[in-house]
């Protein structure tokens, strides 16, 4: 009786755990979606009813019209779009070719300078912010895509999450590839790339939605239109000679978050299961 006296009662205190920590969760979950919530009703209810909270308020797309009319949102986007593909594309391909010399070659100082690639993992990008902009100014670069885009074409966090995948893959691959007299390049190309898609994957995700939301570094470098990322000018837009209209400046908002959510919302769970595939082993 004892036994089976103390087994309930840690069975309830589990049960009693349990609900804990999914309240929390709940809890949790509400205070991160509420100023989602706000835009969403702020963006589709005209100007009077942004801080009335009333059941039957008219729907309206108005203030998407206002806010798209008001700024130059079709140059934000192709902007924004290409700084990410620049970014992204450029990133991959370095960080491929760094991460597949650092685990697939043995040459003098490699721990060292994997030990210095990683140091760019511990420095917060703002310390960088005016020797990134004199580097980029020396070389012509500011207010163009390309400057904004520079200091990160080398991520050390691709090199590392792809480093870590190319060293569990089977040494037998590449010698089978190297006795079909497959070149460095090709055995790269058909045998690590291939099967490091996961992690590829679960990179993209992470720069994509970087980038799409980075604020201070192309604030710093971008000076017109042509040059200047949704974020940037949704600041510009949302500024205070613009005027204040929370119902505007929410649908703007939704309009510069709208493709990262509805990606997310479409592809989530290959978001979620390329970074359980992406795992460091």
């Amino acid at each position: 009786m004892n036994h089976s006296s103390a087994k309930t009662t840690r069975h309830i205190r589990l049960d009693q755990r349990s609900l804990l920590e999914t309240i929390a969760a709940w809890l949790l979950a509400l205070i991160w979606i509420l100023p989602l919530l706000y835009a969403l009703w702020a963006a589709f209810h005209p100007g009077e009813f942004s801080t009335r909270f009333v059941l039957d308020a008219p729907l309206t797309l108005e203030n998407f019209y206002a806010a798209w009319n008001a700024a130059p949102f079709p140059i934000y986007y192709l902007n924004t779009i290409l700084l990410v593909a620049i970014i992204l594309g450029l990133q991959l391909v370095l960080c491929t070719l760094a991460a597949y010399a650092f685990a697939r070659y043995e040459f003098a100082g490699r721990n060292i300078l994997f030990s210095l690639v990683l140091v760019q993992l511990m420095v917060m990008p703002e310390i960088l912010i005016v020797r990134n902009y004199q580097t980029v100014s020396s070389l012509g670069f500011v207010d163009t895509l390309f400057g904004i885009g520079l200091p990160y074409f080398a991520s050390a966090f691709a090199i590392f999450l792809l480093r870590q995948t190319f060293k569990t893959i089977p040494g037998e691959l590449v010698e089978a590839a190297q006795m079909e007299g497959a070149s460095t390049l090709q055995i790269l190309r058909h045998v690590f790339i291939p099967l490091a898609k996961p992690t590829y994957l679960a990179f993209a995700l992470v720069s994509i939605s970087h980038h799409w939301n980075n604020f201070l570094w192309p604030l710093v470098v971008s000076n017109s239109v042509e040059s200047r990322p949704l974020t940037v000018g949704l600041q510009v837009f949302s500024s205070s000679d613009q005027g204040i209209d929370w119902s505007i400046i929410t649908a703007a908002t939704l309009l510069t978050a709208a493709p990262l959510l509805i990606g997310f919302l479409l592809f989530q769970r290959q978001f979620v299961q390329s970074f359980m595939r992406a795992g460091i082993k």
